[in-house]
């Protein structure tokens, strides 16, 4: 089961960042304009989708903002290197996801504070450790999981 899980969440991950990259060229193209509309409802449930802080594609402002843009790509490239290492359940894993939320949290309290804008670019690599880190960390234990089930059994 967990083996399942961990593909349908590695899938879904892929599948997430490849919608909010398609998105904008769907609504450029005039194809698929339901999915282009699917993907923005979508992405304003879980984003603010400020257009001063959102990444362009061909002139056309993407679903999420430079940050999620970078939590997401990073979340599925860490769940794909999951399946690529051996499933053992990892170690220190809320230390591991504490430390890679630092840069995230530095780049919200220096806009907050108002000290500076670090951009959309350092928006989205600011997020790029902890979308790698949890997309990594829930794959590879749900696959550590699945491996003890199996040797238990």
């Amino acid at each position: 089961m967990e083996r399942r899980v961990a593909r349908c969440l590695t899938s879904a991950a892929i599948l997430w960042a490849a919608a909010i990259f398609l998105a904008p060229l769907a609504h450029l193209l005039h194809v698929g304009g339901t999915f282009a509309e699917i993907v923005r409802m979508a992405g304003a449930l879980v984003c603010h989708q400020r257009v001063e802080r959102t990444f362009e594609i061909a002139g056309d402002s993407m679903p999420v903002c430079a940050r999620c843009t970078g939590l997401y790509l990073s979340g599925a490239l860490g769940a794909v290197a999951a399946w690529l290492t051996v499933p053992l359940m990892p170690r220190r894993t809320r230390t591991v996801i504490v430390a890679a939320a630092v840069p995230t949290i530095v780049t919200i309290a220096v806009e907050w504070a108002g000290l500076a804008q670090p951009g959309n670019v350092g928006r989205a690599l600011a997020a790029v450790p902890i979308g790698a880190a949890c997309g990594w960390i829930f794959v590879r234990l749900l696959r550590a999981e699945a491996a003890a089930c199996v040797i238990i059994s």
